[in-house]
């Protein structure tokens, strides 16, 4: 008998639990758009928008969610994961948004949410709670900008009001401004925090206009203690929205509440904004973000390898940190397509492996991704080189006679690529590995072979090198 499900009601309890145990995180990314598709004779079918989030939701977390669908509903026995790609489309209402449903109200009682509370009828997007002043790496490229969003959190409409963050496209000024709301709401709940693009400012403002009630939409946001205006250069060449955002950030200073604002440039350079707009950005804190220098990229990596719990070799992360020298948001970009690559054929991020990914972004690389693309052009020794740089051991220890288990896993490794991928003879594969014998190397084969069908990291280390001979 199937059961009566009212709307989703049961994946909403079921979503609750887990949020309650699943880094937050990880819970707003892979639990996005997701739905409960069918519940029928104990097979519960979840629904999700792409094959990423199947795979973390079945190899990271599977136990975890049976769990806790059966603590909501003990008639489960079992759970299948379907992708289904309309999921989260406009046009589909299954999916639950997440970062909306549990955003968290002021009035939720729910662990790690922080979402804006608004005044009644004000729309708002809702402040991420992953951004915050803790997690926003600090270096010289952005160090004052940081310093100012802390003072302002912890002190709004009393210093640095308006503060005006400018900079190029994915270095961080959202991250900052919405950090900043959330800074200010953490150290006082009770306070009013507003953030939205200038898009959606104007938009208000036109709807206000059509349904003529423009008053009602001049006390909502007059009321506001902090106004976070994003991308406030695309006001520009909009006269009747400049004027409204005028009247309103003057209301709003002359009362002690504080703006922040940010930009793709300085006040000065906004040519196609009114001057008296100009002029009230320019009597508070400007502060600009720039792209930050090699260290400073190279800790984000680190500092997101936290995030998602995986660990990557430092070599890969410096050369990503090396090649990609545009935007912050490319930097993440491409170290989540290597993290989401390697779960999916559970291997591990390779240079190889990510300089493919930077190419098809059209940037280059100093790392040539057509060497060793078929196995026609492999010999022995670049095997044996790949290996011994993947497992950071030297050559001659590799195909020495130590006994170590860090040295023989390797070796075997080793032999089991030569036999399986260039097919050669024991024979030949024992004198390419120091002269070992042919029974040595059947056995280490076999085993490794073995091996491969219960180990999970022993796979993941063989792809990996598979992946760096161009396989």
């Amino acid at each position: 008998m199937e059961a009566v499900l009212p709307g989703q009601d049961l994946w909403l309890r079921i979503l609750e639990k887990v949020e309650a145990e699943v880094k937050r995180p990880h819970f707003l990314t892979w639990f996005q758009n997701t739905a409960l598709l069918s519940f029928h004779d104990g097979l519960l079918v979840i629904g999700v928008p792409n094959i990423f989030a199947k795979d973390w939701l079945e190899n990271k977390i599977g136990a975890q969610l049976m769990e806790a669908i059966k603590a909501i509903n003990p008639e489960v026995r079992e759970i299948m994961i379907e992708v289904d790609p309309h999921l989260g489309l406009p046009d589909d209402s299954r999916g639950v948004d997440v970062n909306k449903t549990f955003g968290g109200k002021k009035t939720r009682k729910l662990p790690g949410r922080q979402e804006v509370r608004l005044l009644e009828g004000i729309s708002s997007k809702c402040l991420n709670p992953k951004y915050n002043l803790q997690n926003f790496v600090v270096g010289p490229s952005n160090r004052l900008a940081h310093a100012a969003s802390l003072a302002v959190g912890m002190s709004p409409g009393s210093i640095y009001n308006p503060l005006f963050v400018y900079g190029g496209v994915g270095l961080g000024k959202t991250h900052l401004l919405q950090a900043t709301g959330n800074e200010i709401l953490r150290n006082d709940p009770d306070k009013v925090v507003v953030y939205m693009t200038s898009e959606r400012f104007t938009n208000e403002i036109v709807e206000a206009i059509g349904k003529r009630n423009s008053k009602e939409f001049k006390d909502r946001y007059r009321r506001v203690d902090c106004l976070i205006i994003d991308d406030i250069q695309f006001l520009a060449n909009k006269d009747r929205t400049q004027e409204e955002f005028f009247h309103t950030f003057n209301e709003l200073y002359d009362n002690g509440k504080q703006i922040i604002i940010s930009s793709d440039r300085p006040p000065k350079e906004l040519d196609s904004l009114q001057d008296r707009l100009v002029s009230r950005f320019e009597m508070g804190m400007i502060v600009d973000v720039q792209f930050p220098d090699y260290e400073t990229r190279l800790a984000i990596l680190h500092a997101k390898c936290r995030d998602h719990e995986v660990l990557i070799h430092s070599e890969v992360l410096e050369f990503i940190a090396m090649n990609v020298h545009d935007s912050v948001r490319e930097l993440e970009g491409v170290l989540i397509q290597a993290i989401a690559q390697a779960e999916l054929e559970h291997s591990t991020p390779t240079v190889r492996s990510v300089a493919k990914i930077i190419k098809k972004l059209g940037r280059d690389t100093n790392f040539q991704t057509d060497t060793l693309e078929s196995t026609r052009s492999l010999h022995p020794e670049d095997v044996i080189d790949i290996v011994s740089r993947y497992f950071r051991l030297p050559a001659e220890e590799l195909l020495g006679e130590s006994r170590k288990s860090g040295v023989i896993v390797p070796r075997q490794v080793t032999m089991y690529l030569l036999r399986n991928e260039l097919n050669l003879a024991f024979e030949q594969i024992g004198s390419e590995c120091g002269g070992k014998n042919h029974t040595t190397v059947m056995h280490a084969c076999m085993k490794v072979e073995k091996q491969l069908k219960k180990d999970k990291n022993l796979l993941r280390d063989v792809n990996s090198i598979k992946k760096e001979m161009g396989l």
